[in-house]
């Protein structure tokens, strides 16, 4: 077992554990911020396995694009921010919940497992140069088609938080739109 197995190990662990709080926790922006810890030790995880590119990419587009979009989200749709009792489930549910991803575990290492053996795989050496020269002339288009979506739905979450939510705000807003704007300009005398 040589340092760099280690070193994966416990970066992996941290992984696991952080993504285990991010799916457990009954706080949105705690599952949000563990969110961030999950991703970013993943490419911590991809930095000890030497692919800096993906480690690199792993944090530029998810760690700081996708769950930027997702705090902004939040924030703009005035979610709760502590324990809301709306968005708890009953032990009925955490308990089905554990047993259906202890059964996908299962599943997943009983598949994987005896495909991979215990014997090492040949890897290659990354080509960085070839990648990307498919990522800016093939897929420059999927991306930037991409991104237009994440604007649309920082746009859409801007608009839905500024939505009337009660019946008092929705009445507030209607007669607003019915009462003419005057300007007292011409009333001084």
């Amino acid at each position: 077992m040589t340092t760099l197995d280690v070193l994966f190990g416990a970066v992996a662990l941290i992984t696991a554990a952080s993504a285990v709080l991010a799916v457990t926790t009954q706080h949105l922006v705690h599952a949000a911020l563990w969110l961030v810890v999950t991703l970013g030790t993943l490419a911590g995880c991809y930095l000890v396995l030497g692919a800096e590119l993906v480690a690199l990419v792993q944090l530029l587009v998810y760690v700081g694009a996708v769950v930027v979009l997702v705090l902004f989200a939040l924030m703009l749709t005035r979610a709760p921010i502590g324990r809301s009792p709306e968005h708890s489930s009953s032990a009925a549910q955490q308990i089905a919940s554990a047993v259906v991803g202890a059964g996908t575990t299962a599943l997943l290492a009983a598949v994987l497992l005896p495909a991979l053996g215990s014997k090492a795989l040949p890897t290659r050496a990354g080509d960085t140069q070839g990648i990307a020269t498919q990522l800016f002339s093939s897929w420059v288009w999927p991306f930037e088609l991409l991104s237009l979506l994440l604007l649309v739905a920082l746009i859409a979450a801007f608009a839905v938080s500024r939505m009337p939510t009660t019946p008092q705000e929705r009445t507030a807003a209607t007669l607003d739109e019915r009462t003419p704007v005057t300007s007292d300009a011409g009333t001084r005398s």
